[in-house]
């Protein structure tokens, strides 16, 4: 039937970034779809370790900060304990860093495009192996990148180091699917709007007002991320490739006007 299309039965996944936002509103709804084991990774491992709690025993915990080529080996080799093969990846740890120009400091700057841009592919790179042992010609394994509609168009915060990486993803997700296809791994990416996060606070705090400036007159939900990254991680999103699904009621691409 069409809906077993959908369905993440018996996969393993890796989400970054999922203990909170974006990457637990993924983790949960791949656990949702019938996913076997869901990896979540964080920074802060009180909070990773209560998510993977809160969301059962087929969440679990592997906190590690993976903005350093050390903390992605660290990670790496932990998870590689557990597992010898990596259905899907989820590339979601991500930071903003906002600054007038004249002020923008290097340290914004590297930490931004350290875990935005390069922590992805180091990762990816990294977990290659266990990547192509599960996927196939007719099942191919997935690494679905959060980028953001920031990499797509222009807002007018002054988020200069955010706005690089993100359009820097986009366009590494195209050349990385071109290689990786080739090892029955599709690559793609989710450019997400305005969802409420610790990251977003503005959508976060004044849903309404933010709201008022899409064209879809509401703030993205749970579910609308969820259902996106299901649909590519599943056996539905098999044919996409080097794509990114921008996420957002709108806003990047059916705005008119200024």
């Amino acid at each position: 039937m069409i809906l077993d299309m959908f369905s993440l039965k018996d996969r393993v996944a890796v989400v970054t970034g999922g203990s909170r936002g974006i990457g637990k509103m993924i983790a949960r709804g791949f656990l949702e779809a019938g996913c076997a084991k869901v990896y979540i990774t964080s920074r802060k491992a009180a909070q990773c370790d209560e998510t993977a709690a809160e969301l059962g025993e087929r969440c679990i915990s592997l906190p590690q900060d993976l903005s350093t080529m050390e903390g992605i080996k660290t990670f790496t080799a932990r998870l590689l304990e557990h597992e010898t093969k990596i259905d899907i990846l989820v590339n979601n740890a991500g930071a903003a860093w906002g600054a007038e120009f004249d002020e923008f400091p290097e340290s914004g700057w590297d930490k931004v495009l350290n875990l935005n841009l390069k922590s992805p592919f180091f990762l990816t790179q990294a977990l290659h192996g266990a990547l192509a042992a599960a996927g196939t010609h007719e099942r191919p394994a997935k690494v679905i990148n959060i980028a953001s509609i920031d990499g797509i168009r222009l807002n007018p915060q002054d988020t200069y180091s955010y706005h690089a990486s993100k359009a820097g993803l986009i366009y590494l997700t195209r050349r990385m699917a071109a290689r990786l296809i080739a090892d029955h791994i599709a690559m793609t990416a989710i450019a997400p709007g305005a969802f409420a996060s610790d990251m977003n606070r503005v959508a976060r705090d004044q849903g309404d007002e933010v709201a008022r400036r899409i064209p879809s007159r509401r703030i993205g939900r749970d579910e609308d991320m969820a259902c996106a990254a299901i649909y590519l991680a599943s056996p539905a999103g098999d044919y996409v490739v080097g794509e990114t699904i921008a996420v957002d009621g709108g806003v990047a691409l059916a705005t008119v006007g200024a």
